[in-house]
């Protein structure tokens, strides 16, 4: 996809900023961490809870969808974290 876009979702407060986004197949969602001294995770319960690994302050993870799906995540660590993409074709 050309028109392929990222978007970028920063975690702070414990808090997905913003909590949902909506984006088109193809598309790349970007974690990244604000917080100064907590790590959080990004986790997918419906896909056998799998998860990014461990982003520290500063650090940050990507994930492109490819199929259109409500995608609700939460943090490993800190699951009342919660969040959703929106994909749509």
């Amino acid at each position: 996809n050309a028109w392929a876009e990222t978007v970028i979702v920063r975690i702070d407060q414990y808090t997905y900023r913003p909590a949902t986004v909506r984006i088109k197949t193809g598309d790349t969602v970007r974690w990244v961490n604000d917080e100064k001294r907590t790590s959080h995770s990004v986790l997918f319960p419906a896909e056998n809870n799998s998860e990014s690994e461990r982003m520290f302050p500063g650090e940050s993870w990507e994930r492109k969808f490819s199929k259109a799906g409500k995608y609700p995540y939460l943090c490993g660590p800190h699951p009342e974290m919660k969040g959703e993409v929106i994909v749509s074709e």
